[in-house]
């Protein structure tokens, strides 16, 4: 009696499941992307990051006055109504930024994948940068992760650069190899987990590529975090609080990040002409 054929290793899907295999998950989170970001020929990247939770300003608007027709609304739950439509100002100057930017892109560049809108690939601020690069007419990229809550990706995202990924490290080196500038929005702790990672990377010269980093609102950062203490105890240099800036309008912002990639391209080109 002959036995059936046993399937190959890298048809295995029990072994490429299991922890024994995890080397090659991990190996396969660098590899695939990196083959699709090759053949679609993509440079460089804007990455955006910022909370999931925050919602577009029109159904902020109607979950507000849902609650309040009804006849005793919740006064915890009206609180969170009014928090959300406040910070859906967030979400639409997202919208707005990645626009801009996305134009800008295409009428100096063409439409050959430079400085590409990239977000975290789920709801909140990262459907907003996506669906302002939709806008523009441009292309986008999206770097989901599988989350216990089942975070989907946003329908605003190219779908051959739309990408799902279980190891949160994989993710975020993909996140920081292309990217030439960063436009933090408020957020929570992904965002803030997102923030000190790139600035230490920075800080200690593992990351030695020009990048620009945006702090947007700087009355809400100043509230969750006080960043002119760490150098005023020492904790930091006073010369790592030049590592970002603080913006609070999205033509500042577009103005800086523009100015930016202009000087970053006229000293690519003169190192070029070495």
């Amino acid at each position: 009696m002959n036995n059936p054929k046993p399937p190959k290793a890298y048809k295995n899907l029990k072994f490429l499941m299991s922890p024994a295999a995890r080397e090659i998950r991990i190996l396969s989170e660098f590899l695939e992307p990196k083959s699709r970001f090759m053949q679609k020929k993509i440079k460089d990247t804007i990455v955006f990051f910022g909370s999931a939770r925050i919602m577009p300003k029109s159904i902020a608007q109607k979950n507000l006055e849902i609650l309040k027709k009804s006849k005793k609304p919740d006064p915890g739950q009206l609180k969170k109504c009014k928090i959300d439509l406040k910070n859906s100002a967030y979400y639409e100057d997202a919208v707005e930024l990645s626009k801009r930017l996305t134009e800008w892109s295409i009428n100096r560049y063409g439409k050959n994948n430079r400085l590409l809108i990239c977000s975290g690939g789920g709801p909140g601020i990262m459907e907003a940068a996506n669906k302002g690069a939709s806008l523009a007419g441009g292309s986008s990229i999206g770097l989901n992760i599988s989350l216990p809550f089942e975070q989907t990706s946003n329908p605003y995202i190219d779908e051959e650069l739309n990408f799902e990924f279980h190891y949160f490290f994989m993710r975020k080196f993909w996140f920081a190899y292309l990217a030439k500038a960063m436009v933090i929005f408020p957020g929570g702790f992904g965002t803030l987990d997102e923030l000190f990672e790139i600035l230490t990377l920075i800080q200690t010269g593992k990351i030695k590529k020009g990048i620009k980093i945006i702090i947007y609102d700087t009355k809400y950062w100043s509230e969750i975090i006080n960043l002119k203490k760490l150098s005023e105890y020492k904790m930091i240099s006073e010369s790592d609080l030049d590592l970002f800036k603080f913006c609070d309008t999205v033509d500042e912002m577009e103005e800086q990040l523009i100015s930016f990639f202009i000087e970053q391209e006229k000293l690519s080109n003169s190192n070029n002409n070495i």
